[in-house]
């Protein structure tokens, strides 16, 4: 019976990872990102803003837990974070009126925490402000700017409207006055992938007739009535967009830890890791390139997605150790640029290196050309020719070094995927914490051994081209200059999205 329960096994293995959903973020705009949106609603008397922040999963754990609140809006502690948020992020938005800031005031505010992957929630906040307007003269055309200087380093969908009410006329304005993601509950898909960025706006308008002389002198006793229009207190939805939960993130929420299934959430984790490693970016073109250009061994390719292995796990406790302890100061989501910048630069360098010791052998090859003695050929020099792994005999010295390895496999494994950090944010909410560690090791494992596979292919696949054509121009010269070439486009590639991601200011995307 024992060979029916493996059967059991490997189908239920087969079926969680391939009917479940591919890992991914719950959020349509990512694990990481914050959104923003400003709806300007300009009046006779005063202007509403209404300001919409949406918070996706780990921007979420770390306010909650720097705020140490529950995810419960009925909580008096969340109503209390309520208030002092709508009063802080006041403080941040810039309404200007012909040239004079006009004050906000928080008409009414509310907050809820839709569902995330992993059992983590994220969070929206609603806010109505009111600003009142002052007096301008018949028929003049006022000159209003908003900005929005709240969360500057955190991406996500930013969007400013503007729109006046009866008897306003809108002269011109910078921003639209209808929106795309209906107050941040329904984006649109087609613009996930380059989604809004306006953070400020500038809108001219003129108000009725009934408005009076500007810069009036004021009237010594009172000032004249101000009448309110009826304002609906405002309220927070939740996205519309069903919530994406990935079959990695899924694992930390099993409800009984029992040894088989730890034992079947691990192998489920490692299948996943194989399955991301096999998406675009994951460094498989990298190290077959490597492996080619530098007559990498098998024990190379080996090396290599051990170490890619050991610097992934490791870069997820790292990020998530950034998020739970030092978020204050250090914005997770802003060191992938940077790390991607790192990678990039490494990668480049290191194709760069291959392609100039490729061309030296070249030279010294016509410096040095072997001569020949009863059909036999021998090389110049003390050394008669070393042999590398494949079991051909050539004059070129192994161009595997140690310390490219290792720069190669970090630089390969040290960027974690966002489902990792979940997990592990996850398992620390949830008192999992050795649980989870387990799962990113077996998920990290997974990644390596997609990776090995393919370095192993490369290395036989060189072999293979090699018995046909031995000391051909293709084996000895084209396949090493072409694979190091690889590296330095990949290279300099990967550097390129870093900065356009948003290392510095001046975005392209």
């Amino acid at each position: 019976m024992g060979y029916r329960r493996v059967i059991r096994v490997v189908g239920l293995l087969a079926v969680l990872i391939l009917t479940g959903p591919r890992p991914g973020p719950a959020h349509p705009l990512g694990n990481f990102s914050v959104s923003q949106y400003a709806g300007i609603h300009i009046g006779d008397d005063a202007i509403a803003l209404r300001y919409f922040v949406d918070m996706a999963e780990i921007p979420t754990f770390q306010e909650l837990q720097t705020r140490e609140i529950p995810a419960d809006p009925a909580e008096p502690r969340v109503a209390r974070y309520l208030r002092d948020t709508a009063e802080s992020l006041k403080h941040g938005l810039v309404l200007e009126v012909d040239g004079r800031r006009l004050a906000l005031e928080v008409r009414s505010a509310a907050v809820i925490f839709p569902p995330g992957v992993g059992d983590l929630p994220t969070m929206k906040i609603a806010i109505l402000y009111r600003a009142p307007l002052v007096e301008s003269r018949h028929g003049a055309v006022a000159d209003l700017r908003y900005r929005d200087e709240n969360f500057a380093a955190r991406a996500g969908w930013k969007e400013v409207i503007a729109l006046g009410r009866t008897g306003i006329d809108v002269v011109d304005s910078s921003v639209p006055d209808r929106d795309r993601s209906r107050e941040l509950s329904d984006y649109p898909t087609d613009l996930l992938e380059s989604p809004p960025q306006v953070r400020e706006a500038r809108v001219r308008f003129s108000r009725p007739s009934a408005t009076i002389a500007a810069n009036p002198t004021p009237a010594p006793k009172r000032a004249p009535p101000v009448v309110e229009a009826p304002e609906t207190p405002i309220a927070a939805t939740a996205n519309a967009q069903c919530v994406a939960r990935g079959s990695f993130t899924d694992l930390i929420t099993t409800r009984e830890l029992t040894l088989s299934a730890v034992v079947i959430a691990l192998l489920v984790a490692g299948a996943l890791g194989a399955f991301h490693a096999l998406e675009p970016g994951h460094g498989k073109t990298v190290v077959a390139a490597y492996l080619v250009g530098s007559r990498g061994t098998a024990r190379h390719a080996l090396l290599l997605g051990l170490i890619v292995t050991a610097s992934h796990t490791a870069g997820v406790y790292l990020l998530g150790a950034v998020t739970f302890f030092a978020s204050q100061y250090v914005v997770p989501d802003r060191l992938y640029p940077w790390v991607a910048l790192a990678s990039g630069l490494t990668i480049a360098a290191i194709g760069l290196s291959l392609f100039w010791r490729r061309l030296e052998e070249r030279g010294s090859e016509h410096a040095h050309p072997p001569h020949h003695h009863d059909g036999v050929a021998h090389t110049h020099g003390p050394h008669p020719g070393h042999a590398y792994d494949d079991g051909h005999h050539h004059h070129h010295h192994d161009a595997v070094s140690p310390r490219q390895l290792l720069a190669l496999g970090i630089t390969g494994g040290i960027v974690p995927c966002p489902a990792a950090l979940v997990v592990l944010l996850s398992a620390l909410s949830l008192h999992r914490v050795g649980f989870g560690l387990l799962l990113i090791v077996a998920f990290s494992l997974g990644l390596a051994l997609v990776l090995i596979a393919i370095g192993m292919l490369m290395v036989y696949a060189r072999r293979l081209v090699a018995r046909f054509d031995e000391r051909g121009p293709l084996v000895t010269r084209w396949l090493p200059l072409a694979s190091a070439a690889v590296m330095i486009l990949l290279g300099v590639s990967i550097a390129l999205q870093a900065v356009t991601a948003g290392l510095i200011p001046w975005k392209l995307t």
